[in-house]
């Protein structure tokens, strides 16, 4: 269902010509002059019988009342007219018969007959040939409205050809309108006769009730409206009204009526109505200007060409439809193609909206879905958008609602009716409302009426009934404040786009919850994966604590060792996350060891082989194995003096196992350990229990010769080969110069706050301030001198850089800390400052101040 709302001018005095559609004219009591009526029960008794019986049955109508009709009526037609009624099947059937005689020895008859209620009603009129073979041209005609390729091109030969059929002065193809008025969109007219084209008539000239006859009345003829008529006796049925005539093919014309077509100087009118599935679309209206009958048999076959004129604007209302329906459904299947969580509807659909103009014809889009708006070309701005979805929230209900001219219905349109006079709303929620809204922009028009539609009328010569205008003058009119009126098609699309968009909406709400679920199984397994990693940490960290605490280690060499192989694992941390934890580089884990332990020391240290992938569980334990080499190495082996050297060779087998060879070379004479210490447990268990492979320590008095086995299941492809590093100086820790002025540490976990001040009192710094917050840094900035700071990128739900801006205006250093890695994304202002990542290590540390001061 839908809504069309649109209202009319009221004439003055509220009193126009639709007082019209009171006048009963389907019982009128009377029919015209050129033909007989009788009408008998369903046992032939005649019932009713009009004036003129006397020239047809040869009796006066009070004494055929009440009597048979085969006491007046010949044998052989009765039979016929029997035959006949027995094919009426509906309501509105009228059965025709050419050709033969009333009474034995009158004339030839052309006969009508149907049934009205319990009556069966016979008409007669003389019988005249059609002046050609109606059939044959029936057939031209039909084969040439098939072959209009458009609606427009369909009319105008449906006129010229039914003129051709007629022989009418004028034949008009006259269609209906959205308020009912009428347009000539087709004639065709003899030489001399004035063009009617594109002149339009309103509702009024045709009342309802005439309209409705024409539905059931394919063909009405009015032969001669000068013509006289003749009463029906009796005048009223037992009801207390006069016979109802609806379907008969004599009934008299409203005196009304009469006197319009005669103010038009019309003699003679027939009418020939175009059904478009059960509806009035409009008339083929014919009119003479002196007296006309038409044959029975030309009548007859002018209302078959009115229905195949029906049957083919029904062809090519439908080829558009199909062709509509054909875009929506292509239209349908991409939306639904489009629709994903990462976008509501409202952005995903405004890259359609031109497609979905050229669907239902509009000039503007606007849209709104969960207060979300969007506007596209011709529309109201934002704020009268606003006002008109609250309008539309007080009176549209859930269906389609539709007007070409909105500023009727909401009096504050009239500010933008250029733009938007008229309105297609598709409801697209129950509550709150979200509405898709078509527009049209306003149509300036200049309507060629017919004489002025809203002239008063007058009482005339007829008493108290209404006089129809006189004057059919071009009156012109100019219409403004409305659209093109939205069309039936256009509304049925409409229906089969909200169709399409609550699916769209469904379907968005589906991924959007799809798309909750999944982010809550993620989040799930986000949070055991990172219990499992805490906790493993947290074992790991523990056990590095107990290993490292041996009896025989002062606190200084307990704290030295343990931070060293926290940083390795630190480094290898880092190394993957630069690499989104995808498979690491041997090589860069074997240069980042050890130019962060060895320093300069670290281009002794030469590796050979092709480079291999480690997988990132694999990464860690790694790590510590070449850690430890390289701190054993540093400590007690060939790196421990100035000559010594170190040759890594890498080699994969046809297995695929790795084998990772590390010889000492020219360094002091080598002495097995006495007992297993921390460093060979790690390598020897790590290799074997994280690696799956095997350690071979080989302690020779010349230099340590280390042979590690990995399992292949531990090792990854690289994208590419690293290349030699090159090797850069590393700055050991010392002493720092620090500028006058506090060191402002800002972290938010005070763990690692404490551990930071304590490695810069470490390196020398005495005066060193800790803040957890923004505002807790700008209060210590602003009532102390701070010499330069530390800032951690992170504070939780904030980041440090409002500090940074302050720290930079004030011309302060500072360097940033992070434990995010290369993961961060800095401001312009700040992208290139000096950055450390967690834990904190005096090396690293050092660098940077240095850089700063």
């Amino acid at each position: 269902m839908n809504q069309y709302a649109s209202t009319g001018t009221p004439l003055e005095n509220g009193v126009d010509l639709t007082n019209c559609d009171r006048e009963p004219i389907h019982r009128l009591g009377r029919i015209q002059g050129f033909g007989f009526l009788v009408a008998v029960s369903f046992d032939w008794i005649v019932q009713y019988v009009s004036a003129n019986s006397a020239e047809w049955l040869g009796v006066d109508a009070d004494a055929a009342i009440g009597r048979p009709l085969g006491n007046f009526a010949d044998a052989e037609f009765l039979h016929t007219i029997r035959n006949h009624v027995q094919h009426l099947t509906g309501p509105d059937d009228v059965e025709r018969v050419f050709g033969v005689r009333l009474t034995a020895g009158g004339q030839n008859c052309d006969t009508a007959v149907h049934v009205s209620g319990s009556l069966i009603i016979i008409e007669c009129e003389p019988a005249r040939p059609g002046g050609e073979d109606n059939d044959s041209m029936v057939r031209r005609i039909v084969q040439r409205l098939q072959a209009a390729e458009t609606v427009e091109r369909l009319c105008k030969t449906g006129a010229s050809l039914v003129q051709a059929l007629t022989g009418f002065d004028r034949v008009m193809i006259y269609k209906f309108l959205h308020d009912d008025s009428g347009e000539v969109v087709a004639e065709s007219r003899r030489q001399g006769v004035d063009s009617f084209m594109g002149l339009r008539y309103p509702a009024s000239d045709i009342p309802r009730q005439a309209r409705e006859l024409y539905k059931r009345n394919l063909i009405r003829i009015i032969a001669d409206v000068d013509g006289q008529s003749h009463d029906i006796t009796p005048f009223v049925a037992p009801d207390g009204m006069p016979i109802d005539l609806s379907n008969s093919v004599l009934r008299s014309v409203s005196p009304i009526h009469l006197e319009y077509l005669r103010n038009m100087g019309v003699g003679a009118s027939m009418s020939i109505s175009i059904l478009l599935r059960g509806r009035l679309w409009g008339l083929i209206a014919c009119h003479h200007y002196s007296p006309r009958r038409v044959p029975f048999n030309v009548r007859t076959a002018a209302e078959l060409v009115g229905q195949m004129f029906s049957l083919a604007l029904d062809a090519k209302v439908r080829e558009s439809e199909i062709d509509a329906e054909r875009r929506a459904q292509e239209f349908h299947h991409k939306v639904l193609r489009m629709v994903g969580p990462e976008q509501g509807p409202v952005s995903q659909l405004a890259s359609v909206f031109e497609e979905m103009s050229g669907l239902v014809a509009c000039d503007g889009i606007g849209m709104i879905v969960d207060e979300e708006v969007e506007l596209w070309e011709e529309t109201p701005n934002r704020a009268q958008f606003g006002e008109l979805v609250h309008f539309l929230n007080r009176t549209a209900s859930n269906s389609i609602f539709v007007t070409h001219e909105l500023s009727t219905l909401h009096p504050s349109a009239k500010a933008y009716a250029p733009t938007a006079s008229g309105m297609l709303v598709i409801p697209i929620s129950r509550t709150p409302r979200d509405y898709l809204i078509f527009f049209r922009r306003e149509v300036t028009q200049e309507v060629k009426w017919a004489g002025n539609p809203e002239k008063p009328v007058t009482m005339g010569p007829m008493g108290a009934r209404l006089t129809p205008r006189k004057s059919f003058e071009i009156w012109q009119e100019t219409s403004r404040g409305q659209s093109e009126p939205w069309s039936s098609s256009h509304i049925r699309l409409a229906e089969t786009l909200r169709v399409s968009l609550l699916e769209v909406i469904l379907k968005h709400t589906d991924l959007i919850e799809g798309e909750r679920k999944m982010a809550r199984q993620r989040q799930e397994l986000l949070i055991a994966e990172l219990n499992h990693r805490v906790r493993n940490i947290l074992g790991l960290m523990r056990g590095l604590i107990r290993q490292v605490n041996t009896p025989h280690r002062s606190t200084e060499v307990f704290v030295s060792t343990l931070d060293h192989r926290v940083q390795a694992l630190a480094r290898a941390h880092d190394q993957l996350t630069e690499r989104q934890w995808g498979s690491g580089s041997l090589r860069q884990l074997i240069h980042n060891e050890t130019a962060a332990y060895l320093a300069e020391k670290s281009e002794r240290v030469v590796v050979s082989g092709d480079d291999v992938g480690l997988v990132p569980q694999s990464f860690s334990a790694l790590a510590l194995v070449i850690h430890e080499l390289t701190t054993n190495s540093a400590k007690y082996g060939a790196l421990c003096d100035k000559r010594g050297t170190v040759a890594i060779s890498l080699e994969r087998d046809d297995a695929g196992w790795l084998t990772i060879r590390w010889v000492e070379r020219d360094g002091p004479a080598v002495k097995p350990p006495s007992d297993s210490g921390f460093g060979s447990v790690v390598i020897e268990r790590s290799v074997s229990h994280d690696l799956g492979g095997s350690a071979e320590m080989d302690f020779r008095i010349d230099g340590l010769r280390a042979k590690l086995r990995i399992a292949p299941e531990h090792l990854a492809d690289l994208d590419h080969q690293q290349p030699d590093l090159p090797r850069q100086a590393v700055r050991r820790a010392g002493a720092v110069d620090f500028p006058q002025g506090k060191a402002l540490v800002v972290e938010d976990n005070v763990i690692i706050a404490m551990d930071c001040e304590a490695v810069l009192r470490d390196l020398g710094c005495r005066d060193v301030a800790l803040a957890s917050s923004v505002s807790q840094a700008l209060k210590v900035i602003e009532n102390s001198e701070i010499g330069f700071a530390v800032l951690d990128v992170n504070l939780g739900n904030e980041t440090s850089f409002a500090v940074a801006d302050v720290l930079g205006e004030k011309a302060i250093p500072f360097i940033f800390a992070s434990g995010y890695a290369d993961g961060v994304s800095f401001p312009d202002a700040h992208v290139d400052r000096p950055k450390v990542s967690k834990p904190y290590d005096m090396a690293s540390l050092t660098e940077a101040l240095e850089q700063v001061f």
